[in-house]
């Protein structure tokens, strides 16, 4: 696939304007994909088409939702390798996590949303006074949704997003990042052979300050969620909020890893060497502050470093690569001024902060950077404070649990922290203390997809998940019959 084109209305077509964004991929630097760029007029024409479209999907009953939900599920099962290898292509990121992380992941999301609208259960209240009545609950769709997701898990995310907008019955335009646009392309084709009714799932493409942005202001989108950075949620949450849309945001993250003095390191070192470096650290939730008790910081300190220096860096195709290319040399150059200014700051390399050598000739051209480890920066330093989104960590001492969690509350993020102890009375004093949407303890990333997720503070607002999405893309009304003498 070569060009990537919208999905509209079911079918494939061209920006209005004929214009294209090209991309690289980021581990050869080689021409990859000619992406159409959308506009407020491809998204006008996306809106008409799911507007449409609502008046069949939106009255279609749960079961024969769910039934064609599931065919989505099935498809993208079907077409794991080809999907694994175009998310590999478009990321940069290693084979073997895209076939075994990301798109099961997305798989998982449609048939999740489903089946959970099989068992969705109303509220009801009984009422005596002043009048006998009984109250109940209906949700109905919104209408014509946007889904804005991002490029270091597209179709995982993308699909987070869909699944439980199109299981509520509503009718989706969404944008994929212009970066990772091409699975999302793939999941067009795969909604049409599903007999998703066209128009109620629609792809438009192209810069988030062009088409996303016409969605946000699109007088008949009736909500928004998007993942993405703190300062385009910003904008986002502004806008609907001049428009009285809700809009759902997670955000960034500066996550930390708190280890007590009672820490299993057998269990703790290589779980947190996998939450800084997953997805070489392109993951919201990665832990890029380790906090460890002074007591054991020595000690965790040598094991760490040797773990990260024993990851390889290269090729996304080898099955022996732990970390493949940052999403785009732009971004690694973002990545190494803030391992800069850590430096600059007083903090210490030890380890990576630099471009590897020796790659193969196939990716000696590509966006690669080894994992990094940086010791002694201070609190206040900005490689602290501000989300750096790729292979880098800063290790601190502390003396107390209270100063721990001080410390990991002391950034204007609050995504996610683990706590790792033997003592489970002290986790969960910890976890209620921390500023966090969640909190892991002696684990990380482990996931059920019915409890909430999302943030606090510049993390964002509102939460995905399980019901939490369902409820975000559906209005609900009270309904009061009366039931005996109203005098």
């Amino acid at each position: 696939m070569r060009e990537v084109d919208h999905f509209i209305g079911g079918a494939f077509c061209g920006a209005a304007s004929g214009a294209r964004i090209s991309r690289e991929n980021p581990a050869t630097g080689e021409p990859l994909r000619a992406i159409a760029r959308g506009d407020a007029a491809d998204v006008a024409r996306a809106v008409d088409a799911a507007r449409r479209a609502c008046a069949i999907w939106g009255r279609m009953p749960a079961a024969d939702r769910s039934r064609v939900l599931l065919a989505m599920a099935a498809g993208i099962e079907a077409r794991l390798d080809e999907l694994a290898r175009l998310e590999c292509e478009d990321t940069g990121k290693p084979l073997s996590l895209a076939r075994s992380l990301d798109i099961p992941r997305a798989a998982a999301n449609f048939r999740f949303f489903a089946t959970a609208i099989l068992h969705e259960a109303g509220e009801s209240f009984s009422t005596e006074r002043p009048a006998r009545a009984i109250n109940f609950t209906l949700r109905r769709p919104l209408g014509v949704v946007g889904c804005i997701s991002p490029w270091n898990l597209p179709l995982y995310l993308f699909t987070w997003k869909i699944a439980p907008a199109l299981a509520a019955g509503n009718c989706v335009v969404a944008k994929p990042s212009e970066l990772t646009p091409t699975t999302a392309a793939v999941l067009g084709e795969i909604a049409q052979a599903a007999g998703l009714p066209a128009g109620a799932l629609n792809i438009v493409h192209g810069l988030g300050g062009e088409a996303g942005q016409a969605i946000v202001d699109h007088a008949e989108v009736c909500a928004v969620s998007f993942t993405g950075g703190t300062t385009t949620g910003r904008r986002i949450a502004a806008r609907c909020g001049e428009r009285l849309i809700p809009a759902s945001l997670e955000l960034g993250g500066k996550n930390a890893a708190i280890v007590c003095e009672d820490a299993d390191l057998s269990i703790a070192l290589p779980e947190i060497v996998r939450s800084s470096f997953l997805n070489q650290g392109e993951i919201c939730l990665c832990s890029s502050r380790i906090l460890v008790h002074r007591s054991r910081m020595k000690e965790f300190t040598e094991r760490f470093v040797a773990a990260v220096n024993a990851l390889t860096v290269g090729d996304p195709l080898s099955a022996e690569t732990d970390l493949g290319a940052l999403i785009s040399k732009d971004h690694r150059e973002k990545v190494l001024a803030a391992v800069e200014r850590g430096v600059r700051d007083g903090g210490v390399v030890a380890a990576g902060g630099e471009v590897p050598r020796g790659l193969p000739a196939r990716v000696a051209n590509g966006a690669f950077l080894r994992p990094t480890v940086l010791l002694g920066v201070p609190q206040d330093s900005t490689c602290v404070q501000e989300e750096t989104f790729g292979p880098v960590v800063t290790v601190h001492g502390f003396d107390r649990h209270r100063d721990a969690v001080a410390m990991a509350n002391g950034t204007r993020y609050g995504l996610s922290a683990s706590v790792w102890t033997r003592d489970l009375s002290r986790a969960h004093r910890m976890a209620g203390a921390l500023d966090a949407g969640t909190v892991w303890v002696n684990c990380w990333m482990l996931r059920d997809l019915r409890v909430p997720f999302g943030g606090t503070k510049d993390s964002g607002i509102g939460r995905e998940g399980g019901v939490h999405a369902l409820h975000f893309f559906s209005e609900p009304t009270n309904v009061c019959i009366a039931t005996g003498d109203q005098s």
